[in-house]
């Protein structure tokens, strides 16, 4: 495994890649086609900002834990502070690249509207593997964001320069939300084959009685399972469904326990117990939640 470097700091990315001086504290275009590749053949990096990358060369990839993206169809990745990715460079390269990167601190955004919202899109806790692949047109919206971007860092700073970069990142980010949602349209197929393995695992796991070892199933747990992101997950499912994925593990818990309290004279604790609930006191507040009733109200009335 290679090593881990710490970058905190838009100064620290810009000699990380051998760039000179960075043009603003906060935030940085950098153009792919200007950097050397100096890395060895494995590095991990850990970043205290947000990154969104744009990259289309072959022999050159990415991974973020297991999962590994070739970017040589120009795919886009975006990824939050904190997390790690691995650069693995199997060659030497330094000819055919190109792209771009956006690289902001959120310290820039912090009081702004953005900074309000910034968790809202949800992609940026998608796994590498979930990149988005762009269209010609789509590529040059989000490059003409870019442009404007580093117009306004080339210029002298002025009471509109943060303003104008904020609302560019934003509307880079709106359009991002725009075409990941396209992508789950023109992936239908595939995503009504996540829907069915939900299911699938979620019957799988009570029939196999986990839940009474392990607890109720989890978001991540099911993501785990089919090899995706949790909020990957999370937004394919409510995109085809209106539910999240927590919502699809309750109502499957839910219909089960409906079935317990017809069939059974268990009690409310020995269901919720059963089911894998904790506290008995969460079951029946979810179960009202999603059902309009208590549970004695549900067996009552059936």
């Amino acid at each position: 495994m290679g090593n881990l470097v710490q970058l905190k700091t838009i100064s620290d990315l810009y000699r990380f890649l051998k760039l000179g001086y960075a043009e603003h504290p906060l935030i940085a275009v950098v153009d792919f086609s200007k950097v050397i590749e100096h890395t060895p053949e494995e590095i991990r990096i850990k970043t205290d900002f947000y990154s969104i990358m744009f990259k289309n060369y072959c022999k050159n990839h990415l991974r973020y834990g297991r999962k590994t993206l070739d970017f040589q169809d120009g795919s886009l990745v975006c990824i939050a502070p904190n997390r790690v990715i691995t650069i693995d460079n199997d060659i030497e390269i330094k000819e055919n690249m190109m792209g771009w990167g956006l690289f902001f601190h959120p310290d820039l955004i912090r009081d702004s509207a953005l900074g309000n919202k910034i968790k809202a899109y949800s992609f940026f806790s998608y796994e590498i593997s979930e990149a988005l692949h762009l269209s010609e047109k789509e590529k040059q919206l989000l490059y003409d964001c870019i442009i404007k971007i580093q117009g306004e860092l080339t210029q002298n700073i002025d009471g509109y320069s943060q303003a104008l970069i904020i609302s560019n990142v934003e509307l880079l980010l709106n359009y991002c939300a725009r075409y990941y949602g396209r992508q789950f349209i023109t992936r239908k197929p595939a995503n009504l084959e996540i829907i069915t393995r939900v299911e699938k695992l979620l019957k799988d796991y009570f029939e196999k009685e986990d839940h009474r070892n392990e607890g109720m199933p989890s978001v991540k747990y099911l993501a785990t399972k089919m090899n995706v992101s949790p909020g990957y997950l999370s937004d394919v499912l409510k995109k085809e469904t209106g539910l999240s994925a927590q919502d699809h593990i309750h109502y499957f818990v839910i219909e089960q326990a409906k079935n317990i309290l017809i069939q059974t004279n268990q009690s409310v604790s020995e269901i919720a117990y059963a089911l894998g609930f904790e506290y008995p006191q969460y079951f029946s507040r979810l179960f009202k939640q999603k059902t309009g009733k208590t549970p004695l109200e549900y067996r009552s009335d059936n």
